[in-house]
Order: structure tokens, then C-alpha cells, then sequence
């Protein structure tokens, strides 16, 4: 671990933290606001690869879990975890490890990196987080992904962007 790649993790937490500036939008059935933030891991696996996005979100939730109030609406502490949303931040540092190794593995095409994106940050992030809010709120399964559904025109986009945005960081200043 260089000084450049510690560097790079805190500036990609720092990054998470500060999409949180964006007002969340909240959905009235299950306490899940749309927010900007779900962007930082995918940005972070995107741009910085599996190892050092994985180890920023790690580093994210981290000072999320000791009370920095870091999340969307000003939210932070353990007590955010045990939550409905709990299982889609748990899902982050998966997220971005996900995207990394699938970015890496489907090459510099841009249908290969939106699908990266995509499977990582929509996907892993549904399949962890999705579940979780069920059980939170007393739900099936089943209801807790039709719950999903207003989400995805938003995750679809972000993803679109982040790819976006991570090719032009590639061209501009290549990190990996």
C-alpha cells in the first residue's frame, strides 16, 4: 500500500460523503430515500479498481459507524446499520470490489463497463440491500423488491454517469 493508493482511498471516501450533499428524495413506503451517495461506490470500483474502491467504502462506513454524520440527511453511528437502510450500506465495499474485478475483466468497452457497473452497483447493491430492508420492515422478499421498482430509472442513471465520468478520468489521469 503506497502513500498515492491511501491517498486515493480517503479521497474516494471523502467523495462518498460529500454526495450526501445532494437532498435525499424520500419514498413514503419504505423509509429508503433516493440519494445521490449510492454513486460513490460505483465511482469508487469504477475508477480506483477492486482493491483500493472496495477499501474506500470500507473506510467510509467506518467513519459513518463511529458517528460522523456522513450519510444523505445528515445521518450517522452504529444505529444507522441495524436500519432499513443498513443492508444497502453493508453492500458498498462489495459494490465497488465487484465493479473493480468486472471492470478490469470485460475490457475498455463501454457495454462491458456499463454492465460492470451495473451487476456491481445496482445489482450486488439490490441483492444485499433488498433482503435486508424486507426483514426490516416485516416484508417478503418479494414485496421488498417490488419496493425496488421507483429506484432503478435513478441507479440506471447514476450508472450511466459513473461510467461517463470514469472514462473521462481515465483519459484525463489514469489511476490504475
Amino acid at each position: 500500500m503506497t502513500t498515492r493508493d491511501l491517498v486515493l482511498i480517503a479521497l474516494f471516501a471523502a467523495l462518498t460523503a460529500a454526495l450526501a450533499l445532494f437532498p435525499p428524495i424520500a419514498l413514503p413506503l419504505t423509509g429508503v430515500p433516493i440519494t445521490a451517495q449510492s454513486m460513490g461506490p460505483m465511482l469508487a470500483g469504477a475508477i480506483l479498481g477492486m482493491r483500493r474502491g472496495g477499501l474506500s467504502q470500507v473506510l467510509f462506513l467506518l467513519l459513518v459507524m463511529v458517528g460522523l454524520p456522513l450519510l444523505s440527511g445528515g445521518r450517522g453511528g452504529f444505529g444507522v446499520f441495524p436500519g432499513v437502510t443498513g443492508g444497502f450500506l453493508i453492500s458498498w465495499p462489495i459494490a465497488a470490489v465487484v465493479i473493480g474485478l468486472l471492470w478490469r475483466r470485460l475490457g475498455s468497452g463501454i457495454v462491458g463497463q456499463v454492465l460492470a457497473v451495473a451487476v456491481g452497483g445496482i445489482g450486488v447493491v439490490y441483492l444485499i440491500g433488498t433482503p435486508w430492508m424486507a426483514v426490516v420492515l416485516g416484508w417478503s422478499i418479494d414485496a421488498g423488491f417490488a419496493a425496488m421498482l421507483p429506484f432503478l430509472p435513478g441507479d440506471i442513471i447514476k450508472a450511466l454517469l459513473t461510467v461517463a465520468i470514469a472514462r473521462g478520468v481515465a483519459r484525463a489521469y489514469p489511476l490504475r
